[in-house]
């Protein structure tokens, strides 16, 4: 059984499409929310590991409003990424920079949020991929909370499990259970590869029928 390359060398390569139509050609044509979940601090591509939180909307106060979020934070590991499920609430903003800087420092690459961001200008400095449904200038302390961590969530009807694979860019948010990782990362390793070299014989004069006739991707 071959090797996969390492999470970092897979982040150079790959991108959500790709992965997406290796998910297809196992069976798996739900893995991509259809939801705008938008780069929403440059254009970078987000690779890593799950790290779930579940979020809800609150109407009261409470004495420890931050407890679980920041736990979760504090325990994120490298490569992680901050998956928060808030059920595309716009009531708050549930990410911004201090966050982004605590969970850089445990080694955690991104967030993806399924709500609203802010502190958009300082996170774009510091280059940390989030990606969300918008911004607001709200601060979540008692419009929402974290009440649970590390647990499957559902984001536009795609289940993210702890530890699965994550893609996310420009085109989209991808998840790869973790029961197929091995076979879908080949899959879409080997087809970028073909890409290129599909790339390069388009570029030195074949047709598009041509090139797909012969090395049938597209």
């Amino acid at each position: 059984m071959r090797e996969l390359p390492a999470i970092a060398e897979l982040r150079k390569s790959l991108y959500s499409a790709v992965v997406c139509d290796a998910l297809d050609a196992v069976g798996l044509k739900n893995q991509s929310p259809r939801v705008p979940l938008l780069p929403i601090t440059g254009e970078q591509v987000l690779l890593g590991r799950c790290k779930t939180t579940l979020w809800v909307d609150m109407y009261h106060e409470v004495p420890n409003p931050y407890e679980l979020e920041l736990r979760a934070v504090d325990e994120a590991r490298p490569d992680d990424v901050l998956i928060a499920a808030a059920s595309g609430s716009r009531r708050s903003a549930v990410w911004g920079e201090l966050l982004s800087t605590a969970s850089r420092n445990r080694g955690c690459v991104g967030a993806v949020v399924d709500g609203l961001v802010r502190d958009v200008r300082r996170m774009k400095q510091m280059q940390f991929p989030v990606f969300a449904r918008g911004t607001s200038p709200y601060d979540s302390q008692n419009r929402q909370r974290v009440v649970d961590i590390d647990v499957p969530v559902e984001i536009g009807g795609v289940r993210f499990h702890p530890g699965d694979l994550v893609i996310a860019d420009a085109d989209g948010v991808v998840v790869v259970p973790r029961e197929v990782e091995r076979e879908v990362i080949g899959r879409a390793w080997d087809k970028v590869h073909t890409e290129n070299r599909i790339r390069e014989a388009i570029r030195g004069g074949m047709g598009a029928q041509e090139a797909y006739d012969r090395f049938g991707v597209l």
